[in-house]
Protein backbone atom coordinates (compact mmCIF):
# COMPACT_ATOMS: atom_id res chain seq x y z
CA UNK A 1 0.00 0.00 0.00
CA UNK A 2 2.71 2.14 1.12
CA UNK A 3 4.35 1.82 -2.46
CA UNK A 4 1.28 2.36 -4.29
CA UNK A 5 1.06 5.92 -2.51
CA UNK A 6 4.60 6.69 -2.90
CA UNK A 7 4.24 6.05 -6.48
CA UNK A 8 0.69 7.95 -7.12
CA UNK A 9 2.91 10.71 -5.06
CA UNK A 10 6.15 10.73 -7.27
CA UNK A 11 3.37 10.86 -10.90
CA UNK A 12 1.56 13.81 -9.13
CA UNK A 13 4.90 15.97 -8.63
CA UNK A 14 6.14 14.26 -12.16
CA UNK A 15 2.39 15.68 -13.10
CA UNK A 16 2.72 19.06 -11.65
CA UNK A 17 6.76 19.52 -12.59
CA UNK A 18 5.51 18.82 -16.30
CA UNK A 19 2.91 21.20 -16.29
CA UNK A 20 5.21 24.05 -14.56
CA UNK A 21 7.40 23.51 -17.68
CA UNK A 22 5.01 23.77 -20.02
CA UNK A 23 3.93 26.98 -18.61
CA UNK A 24 6.74 28.53 -18.22
CA UNK A 25 7.94 27.76 -22.14
CA UNK A 26 4.73 29.00 -23.22
CA UNK A 27 5.56 32.35 -21.15
CA UNK A 28 8.47 32.77 -22.70
CA UNK A 29 7.20 31.83 -26.35
CA UNK A 30 4.88 34.71 -25.62
CA UNK A 31 7.86 37.06 -24.67
CA UNK A 32 9.92 35.93 -27.35
CA UNK A 33 7.07 36.37 -29.81
CA UNK A 34 6.12 39.99 -28.14
CA UNK A 35 9.97 41.62 -28.58
CA UNK A 36 10.37 39.82 -32.33
CA UNK A 37 6.80 42.13 -33.02
CA UNK A 38 8.71 45.03 -31.53
CA UNK A 39 11.51 44.73 -33.31
CA UNK A 40 9.43 44.33 -36.46
CA UNK A 41 7.17 47.28 -35.81
CA UNK A 42 10.28 49.17 -35.37
CA UNK A 43 11.66 48.44 -38.44
CA UNK A 44 8.72 48.67 -40.33
CA UNK A 45 8.11 51.96 -39.06
CA UNK A 46 11.72 53.28 -39.71
CA UNK A 47 11.79 51.69 -43.15
CA UNK A 48 11.35 54.75 -45.50
CA UNK A 49 13.65 55.90 -48.31
CA UNK A 50 13.57 58.83 -50.55
CA UNK A 51 12.70 56.85 -53.85
CA UNK A 52 11.75 60.21 -55.73
CA UNK A 53 14.49 62.18 -57.15
CA UNK A 54 15.08 65.60 -55.24
CA UNK A 55 16.18 67.51 -58.42
CA UNK A 56 16.07 67.38 -62.66
CA UNK A 57 19.38 65.96 -62.53
CA UNK A 58 18.94 62.84 -60.66
CA UNK A 59 15.46 62.61 -62.62
CA UNK A 60 16.86 62.52 -65.74
CA UNK A 61 19.60 59.50 -64.84
CA UNK A 62 16.36 57.58 -63.78
CA UNK A 63 15.74 57.60 -67.70
CA UNK A 64 19.40 56.93 -68.71
CA UNK A 65 21.16 55.51 -66.82
CA UNK A 66 19.26 51.83 -65.81
CA UNK A 67 20.64 51.00 -62.97
CA UNK A 68 20.48 53.58 -61.37
CA UNK A 69 16.77 53.26 -62.02
CA UNK A 70 16.47 49.86 -61.17
CA UNK A 71 17.64 50.54 -57.91
CA UNK A 72 15.37 53.42 -56.85
CA UNK A 73 12.82 51.51 -58.09
CA UNK A 74 13.72 48.54 -55.34
CA UNK A 75 14.39 50.91 -52.67
CA UNK A 76 11.04 52.21 -53.15
CA UNK A 77 9.42 49.35 -53.03
CA UNK A 78 8.39 48.96 -48.75
CA UNK A 79 8.31 44.73 -47.73
CA UNK A 80 4.97 43.65 -45.35
CA UNK A 81 4.27 41.78 -42.97
CA UNK A 82 6.97 39.78 -41.64
CA UNK A 83 10.98 40.62 -40.94
CA UNK A 84 12.04 37.79 -43.54
CA UNK A 85 10.31 39.83 -46.21
CA UNK A 86 12.57 42.73 -45.01
CA UNK A 87 15.29 40.59 -44.90
CA UNK A 88 14.84 39.55 -48.65
CA UNK A 89 14.08 43.01 -49.67
CA UNK A 90 17.70 43.95 -48.42
CA UNK A 91 19.30 41.49 -50.01
CA UNK A 92 18.10 43.00 -53.35
CA UNK A 93 18.74 46.57 -52.41
CA UNK A 94 22.33 45.37 -51.60
CA UNK A 95 22.23 43.53 -55.26
CA UNK A 96 21.08 46.45 -56.95
CA UNK A 97 23.49 48.74 -55.45
CA UNK A 98 26.30 46.77 -56.23
CA UNK A 99 25.63 47.09 -60.00
CA UNK A 100 25.90 50.89 -59.52
CA UNK A 101 29.62 50.82 -59.08
CA UNK A 102 29.87 49.31 -62.55
CA UNK A 103 27.76 51.14 -64.57
CA UNK A 104 29.00 55.01 -63.74
CA UNK A 105 27.71 56.92 -66.55
CA UNK A 106 31.00 58.63 -68.16
CA UNK A 107 30.09 62.49 -67.18
CA UNK A 108 30.26 60.84 -63.28
CA UNK A 109 32.79 59.00 -63.81
CA UNK A 110 35.08 60.96 -61.32
CA UNK A 111 36.79 60.01 -57.68
CA UNK A 112 34.37 62.26 -55.77
CA UNK A 113 31.31 60.48 -57.02
CA UNK A 114 32.64 57.06 -57.22
CA UNK A 115 33.56 57.82 -53.38
CA UNK A 116 30.25 58.73 -52.52
CA UNK A 117 28.71 55.19 -54.69
CA UNK A 118 31.25 53.35 -52.45
CA UNK A 119 29.87 55.18 -49.38
CA UNK A 120 26.34 54.41 -50.18
CA UNK A 121 27.25 50.75 -50.85
CA UNK A 122 29.42 50.13 -47.56
CA UNK A 123 26.01 51.33 -45.96
CA UNK A 124 23.65 49.55 -47.53
CA UNK A 125 25.67 46.11 -46.96
CA UNK A 126 25.78 47.54 -43.14
CA UNK A 127 21.99 47.38 -43.26
CA UNK A 128 21.92 43.95 -44.99
CA UNK A 129 24.34 42.64 -42.47
CA UNK A 130 22.26 43.82 -38.92
CA UNK A 131 18.91 42.74 -40.31
CA UNK A 132 20.29 38.96 -41.33
CA UNK A 133 21.78 38.64 -37.44
CA UNK A 134 19.77 36.11 -35.12
CA UNK A 135 19.38 39.28 -32.91
CA UNK A 136 18.88 41.39 -35.08
CA UNK A 137 19.36 45.26 -33.78
CA UNK A 138 16.56 47.39 -34.81
CA UNK A 139 17.86 50.54 -33.95
CA UNK A 140 20.77 50.23 -35.76
CA UNK A 141 19.18 49.23 -38.75
CA UNK A 142 16.27 52.00 -38.50
CA UNK A 143 19.58 54.30 -37.99
CA UNK A 144 21.34 53.13 -41.21
CA UNK A 145 18.04 53.15 -43.05
CA UNK A 146 18.03 57.75 -42.31
CA UNK A 147 22.06 57.65 -42.99
CA UNK A 148 21.56 55.80 -46.63
CA UNK A 149 18.97 58.10 -47.23
CA UNK A 150 21.24 60.98 -46.67
CA UNK A 151 23.82 59.92 -48.90
CA UNK A 152 21.42 59.54 -51.57
CA UNK A 153 20.26 63.01 -50.79
CA UNK A 154 24.44 63.79 -51.34
CA UNK A 155 24.57 61.78 -54.23
CA UNK A 156 21.86 63.73 -56.29
CA UNK A 157 23.34 66.78 -55.09
CA UNK A 158 26.64 65.98 -56.72
CA UNK A 159 25.03 65.04 -60.10
CA UNK A 160 23.62 68.40 -60.00
CA UNK A 161 27.38 69.82 -59.59
CA UNK A 162 28.98 67.91 -62.10
CA UNK A 163 26.16 68.92 -64.89
CA UNK A 164 26.37 72.37 -63.83
CA UNK A 165 30.36 72.17 -63.81
CA UNK A 166 30.11 70.73 -67.23
CA UNK A 167 27.79 73.55 -68.84
CA UNK A 168 30.23 76.22 -68.19
CA UNK A 169 32.11 76.93 -71.10
CA UNK A 170 36.22 75.73 -71.01
CA UNK A 171 38.50 78.73 -71.89
CA UNK A 172 40.80 78.46 -75.31
CA UNK A 173 43.51 76.20 -74.22
CA UNK A 174 41.85 75.67 -70.98
CA UNK A 175 41.66 71.90 -71.24
CA UNK A 176 45.23 71.71 -73.40
CA UNK A 177 46.67 73.17 -69.54
CA UNK A 178 44.47 70.01 -67.98
CA UNK A 179 46.02 67.43 -70.29
CA UNK A 180 49.37 68.87 -69.22
CA UNK A 181 48.71 69.20 -65.98
CA UNK A 182 47.90 65.32 -65.65
CA UNK A 183 50.62 64.15 -67.87
CA UNK A 184 52.93 65.71 -64.92
CA UNK A 185 51.53 64.15 -62.26
CA UNK A 186 51.84 60.89 -63.92
CA UNK A 187 55.56 61.55 -64.57
CA UNK A 188 57.30 59.86 -61.22
CA UNK A 189 59.58 62.51 -59.25
CA UNK A 190 63.40 63.22 -60.07
CA UNK A 191 65.47 61.24 -58.31
CA UNK A 192 67.64 64.04 -56.60
CA UNK A 193 71.13 63.84 -56.30
CA UNK A 194 73.00 62.10 -53.32
CA UNK A 195 73.60 64.49 -50.29
CA UNK A 196 76.96 64.60 -49.50
CA UNK A 197 78.07 63.95 -46.14
CA UNK A 198 79.55 66.97 -44.40
CA UNK A 199 81.94 64.64 -42.16
CA UNK A 200 83.47 62.48 -44.76
CA UNK A 201 86.71 64.32 -46.38
CA UNK A 202 86.37 65.85 -49.87
CA UNK A 203 89.06 64.87 -52.29
CA UNK A 204 89.60 68.72 -54.40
Amino acid sequence: MKYKISLFLLLTAVLFSCQDQDEKRRAENAKEAKKKEAIFNNINKGWTFIDEPINEISESQLNSWTEWRDFMKEIGDKPRKTIGAFQKKSAAISKKAMALNNTIPTIFDQPAFRSRISILITKIRMLDLFIHLNKIPDDKVVFLVQEINKELISLERQMDKIVERAKVPKEEGEEDFLRMLDTARAIPNAVAPPQLDQNVPRVE
